[in-house]
């Protein structure tokens, strides 16, 4: 099949026909055509038809080693630090094209199955591991460009660092029976952003189970298996119009709970079960955080380019430049863009070739962006706030503008460099990005997206080196 347009993967979607739950009723009909997915479901079918773009066709996809068909470049296995530049412009053009608000865009979950394919070989020889299962899917995602969605993570029923599950129905997700046929699991999992309106789910259980290893499995099942369904989130769609809502209209991720109802995994879809060593050691020992971190650094970046640029665009309309507190607020943001872009680029200098032979960028510059981005990206919205003061408050809706008051908005919302019309679509764009609901998600989504922040913290510092550094202090004190 190769590398799938925006129709390809509309038509495929709707056939599924997948079990999605949404304000207490069963989703019926075409999923493309749903208010609450439709929005988000156009923009992944744009991203797909900028694979075949021919402008950057030549960026967005390569030859398939299997068919000679054109394939996704989000699958591509890199071997040099030419292929890590090829990735990133590729990543860079799918970013561009929401601002880096979607968080989701099929190109992150790509990259985890291919760095998940990539250091397959880490299962070689380990009880109740199948690394030729993890390979064989990840060509079969390869050749047919696969969507997915992916939990990783239990219910939060009790967070102490000592709870035990002990209940008669299971909670969190586990495997309560194998046969002939594969693992038969029953429970539940969060975070599924875009679950059921994927092809597949992927599923990934990491972490220490030191009671409980019937929950350490790993595998991907079609959206549409029996017993599985979807339970979403309240939407954050503020309605359709893209002059009303520019971004949540467009791009905004539905969130579900995955619910296993006696779900049947075949043996062939399972990578690891019943193996707590490897679910705790394999997101490390793989190339997992440093693929997945130099995906997510890149979009991070060109959403924070987006937010420079509204943010001067709102200063230009207005007329605040000359202001030395704009000034300084304008500067965060440059400092935050340049020092994202600096790790990065730091990250694919030193780059190298892992045991396996693949080119991983240097993970330490990723792992401080990762640190670094929770922390400025809230302050950035709020610098649009502050930027945009009581201006982010008294915006009309489209009707108004094609109503008996127009003349009236024409006259009292006109900007200084700008229309009335124009400087409240600008407004409104601020407004999406930092105060509706869909702004507010996007804030809290950045402060958490790769786990609890302090937990990050404590990652780079047990991992740092930094005895080299102590070294040099004993040299310098002439310690003995």
């Amino acid at each position: 099949m190769g590398a799938v347009n925006g129709k390809d993967y509309i038509n495929r979607l709707n056939q599924l026909r997948n079990e999605i739950w949404y304000d207490g009723e069963k989703v019926e009909g075409l999923l493309s055509e749903h208010p609450a997915f439709k929005g988000l479901l156009q923009s992944k079918a744009a991203l797909y038809d900028l694979q075949h773009d021919p402008k950057i066709k030549e960026e967005m996809t390569f030859v398939s080693p299997v068919t000679g068909e054109r394939i996704g470049l989000s699958y591509l296995q890199p071997k040099t630090k030419e292929d890590l530049t090829r990735r990133r412009k590729m990543i860079e053009h799918w970013a561009r094209y929401s601002g880096g608000m979607m968080g989701r865009s099929p190109d992150y979950l790509n990259t985890v199955l291919m760095s998940f394919a990539s250091s397959a070989s880490y299962f070689t020889n380990k009880d109740y591991c199948f690394p030729n299962h993890l390979q064989a899917f990840y060509e079969l995602a390869r050749e047919n460009d696969l969507s997915f969605t992916h939990t990783f993570v239990s219910p939060q029923v009790n967070r102490s660092p000592i709870y035990i599950e002990n209940t008669d129905e299971p909670i969190a997700a586990r495997v309560i029976k194998k046969n002939e046929k594969g693992l038969l699991i029953k429970g539940a999992r969060l975070l599924a952003t875009q679950g059921g309106l994927t092809d597949e789910v992927l599923v990934f259980n990491v972490g220490k189970f030191l009671f409980n290893e019937d929950e350490a499995f790993a595998f991907s099942i079609p959206s549409n298996t029996e017993g599985l369904k979807f339970i979403c989130r309240d939407t954050f769609i503020g309605g359709p119009s893209s002059f009303n809502h520019p971004l949540s209209s467009r791009f905004e991720e539905m969130d579900s709970i995955v619910v296993f109802d006696n779900v049947l995994v075949p043996w062939n879809r399972v990578f690891y079960y019943n193996n707590a060593k490897a679910a705790e050691e394999f997101p490390f020992e793989s190339s997992f955080h440093p693929f997945t971190k130099h995906q997510v650094v890149i979009r991070q970046i060109v959403k924070t380019e987006f937010i420079l640029g509204l943010a001067e665009l709102l200063i230009e309309t207005i007329k605040i430049s000359e202001y030395q507190h704009i000034q300084e607020k304008m500067s965060e943001i440059i400092t935050g863009l340049e020092t994202m872009r600096a790790l990065l680029e730091k990250s694919e200098n030193n780059a190298q070739l892992d045991e396996w032979g693949y080119m991983r960028p240097e993970i330490f510059p990723l792992q401080v962006a990762g640190n670094l981005f929770p922390a400025i990206y809230p302050r950035f919205t709020e610098i649009l706030q502050l930027i945009g003061a009581s201006g982010m408050i008294t915006l009309p809706t489209e009707n108004a503008f094609h109503s008996t008051i127009r003349s009236d908005l024409d006259l009292y919302l006109q900007g200084a460099t700008k229309t009335a019309e124009d400087r409240v679509k600008i407004f409104r764009l601020a407004w999406d990005v930092t105060m509706s609901s869909f702004g507010t998600r996007q804030t809290q989504y950045e402060r958490y997206f790769f786990g609890d922040p302090i937990r990050l913290s404590s990652e780079l510092y047990k991992k740092y080196p930094k005895n080299d550094y102590v070294k040099a202090i004993h040299t310098f004190l002439d310690l003995k």
